[in-house]
């Protein structure tokens, strides 16, 4: 597919009837390619968690049946999935028959997984299960009090700083974080946390980094990825995770992990407050 052909930013109808072909995939490579990160050597492992909250499909006997899913897709896929377009097609099983939900998450799992080129993972969720998505406060130190004046809006990986002699593991997180749709430019609010082992970070200049994204257009992925990719080469820590949390948007939301070590895949994730 090409991107003229991308779903999102666009009117479209809403199915009346099953559809795999609405799908679209976006290349991880080209993206990847502007922060020097290529598909054969990545410098990180992770995972995109996705939430999806307005999922219905038939029973047998043609009752609505309503359910929340979580899936998670591997980081080296070479594919991700454009939101529009999985909205779409979750919106294509609602006129469906099924004979239970392990049926409905294998379509799902099945279907996205020819998109993606890679084994995800699918868990709906009933909704007297719906208490299993509980939602907690994020851990760690908040950045969002600290004194500080602004005025970067655009990714800066130079206003990063180590707090020399100093080494530390700790973890850090900001609710201030916001970037923007790369195709309709609606904003994207997240929290941002940052796990680390190493050489200190200055939290004011973390934080600028942080908000710096506020103008800066780009997927909910591959904001996670730069930022990782810029913290990492500028403070070389020994250990490191990042991870945003997003709102969702149209019943969906992503949360992509990275990491420099290995990371669990499993249900049910980590779901914050603001969510």
């Amino acid at each position: 597919m090409t991107t003229s052909q991308n779903p999102l930013g666009r009117n479209t109808e809403y199915p009346s009837s099953y559809d795999p072909a609405l799908l679209f995939p976006i290349a991880r490579a080209g993206n990847r390619q502007r922060f020097e990160v290529t598909s054969t050597e990545l410098p990180f492992r992770g995972y995109d968690l996705w939430r999806a909250y307005e999922i219905s499909w038939l029973d047998l006997r043609g009752k609505p049946v309503v359910a929340a899913a979580e899936i998670l897709v591997p980081a080296e896929s070479p594919c991700m999935v454009e939101s529009k377009s999985f909205k779409l097609y979750l919106n294509s099983l609602n006129q469906r028959c099924f004979e239970n939900r392990e049926s409905v998450q294998q379509l799902i799992a099945d279907d996205l997984a020819r998109i993606i080129q890679a084994r995800c993972l699918v868990q709906l969720y009933l909704p007297h299960e719906f208490s299993q998505l509980s939602c907690v406060q994020p851990e760690g130190l908040s950045l969002d009090e600290l004194s500080l004046d602004i005025n970067v809006y655009k990714p800066d990986a130079g206003l990063l700083r180590v707090v020399e002699g100093q080494m530390r593991s700790e973890t850090l997180y900001s609710n201030l974080f916001r970037s923007n749709c790369p195709v309709t430019s609606q904003p994207d609010w997240g929290t941002a946390v940052i796990q680390y082992t190493g050489n200190a970070i200055d939290h004011g200049s973390l934080l600028r980094y942080l908000v710096s994204y506020r103008h800066h257009n780009g997927f909910h992925e591959d904001c996670v990825e730069q930022i990782y990719v810029d913290v990492m080469g500028v403070m070389k820590p020994e250990r490191l995770s990042v991870a945003i949390n997003f709102l969702r948007r149209g019943g969906l939301e992503i949360n992509p992990v990275r990491s420099s070590h290995p990371v669990e895949m499993e249900f049910p994730a980590v779901r914050l407050v603001r969510q």
